[in-house]
């Protein structure tokens, strides 16, 4: 009897990693088929098979992509967002959260439920626009910041956390005549590593790859976010006039650029970043989903 269980759970651990290993294959392959692409030499790519290994090795696809000043300026542009729009949405969201967590809040219920209502109810996106052009913010650099200042479901993970915390660090901090804004930049930030860690994670790559807001609510280039820009490069013509920019070069002449290894260059150099930074954070990415499904 011992022995069939045993068979059993080995034969479920020999199908349950193939499964995941399928499943890993399937995820990571389309990256990897862009990365093999990007490097290889765009008119040998255009004869096809070029599946597992680059054919013929070339840096010359990155090389015109960052010839294009419209792109630096657009990583520049998605860098800062990225940095300031966390940063802003984790001290704005924490302290509402940090005020919601406390039992003594007047109205309390009510807040929960005007959170809970944002989840689930949108007032669309006319009226939203409208609303965004009425504040002054339409094209302007403030359009990725403010709106995004606030999301109740992260509200729901500080507070999941602050309510661990214990009650008697606050009191005696109280006693000692600590105010609101002490307590809680002195003593519960610190505390709060692990979750703002995660949320910080969720934000940043929010942020990192929107290009929804900026293709609404901005017009020209001066503020396009690098999604935006590859969005730009893989829908329009914009490939083939940075390649027409760069007719005189030598890469250009051999044809060893095309639109197409020009656009798989930038899907990598976009994606890059999230996917070396990732590996480092990930154990907060799980602590923050457990977080937030432990209490709620």
């Amino acid at each position: 009897m011992v022995k069939d269980r045993s068979l059993g759970e080995r034969l479920f651990n020999v199908c349950n990693v193939l499964i995941m290993i399928v499943l890993i294959v399937f995820t990571l392959y389309p990256f990897w088929y862009s990365v093999i692409g990007s490097f290889n030499e765009g008119s040998d790519y255009a004869r096809g098979g070029v599946y597992l290994l680059t054919r013929k090795f070339t840096l010359d696809n990155y090389g015109a992509l960052f010839s294009d000043s419209a792109l630096i300026k657009a990583f520049g542009i998605t860098l800062a967002r990225t940095v300031i729009g966390t940063f802003t949405h984790i001290i704005f969201t924490s302290m509402f959260a940090y005020a919601f967590s406390r039992r003594n809040l007047k109205y309390r219920g009510i807040y929960s439920i005007l959170g809970l209502s944002s989840m689930y109810l949108s007032g669309g996106l006319i009226p939203f626009f409208i609303l965004i052009n009425s504040l002054g913010l339409y094209n302007h650099f403030l359009v990725f910041i403010i709106p995004a200042l606030f999301s109740f479901w992260n509200v729901i993970l500080f507070r999941s956390y602050f309510a661990e915390l214990p009650d008697a660090l606050i009191e005696s901090a109280k006693i000692d005549g600590a105010g609101e804004y002490t307590i809680f930049f002195r003593f519960i930030l610190p505390l709060s590593k692990p979750v703002i860690a995660a949320v910080s994670l969720f934000t940043a790559v929010g942020h990192w790859n929107a290009y929804y807001d900026a293709m609404i609510y901005t017009f020209g280039d001066h503020l396009q976010t690098v999604q935006l820009y590859i969005l730009k490069l893989i829908q329009s013509t914009e490939a083939a006039l940075l390649l027409a920019n760069m007719s005189g070069t030598v890469a250009a002449s051999q044809n060893t650029v095309t639109t197409t290894t020009l656009q798989l260059a930038a899907m990598v150099a976009a994606s890059l970043p999230i996917v070396l930074i990732y590996p480092f954070v990930q154990k907060f990415f799980i602590k923050g989903m457990l977080i937030g499904s432990v209490k709620g």
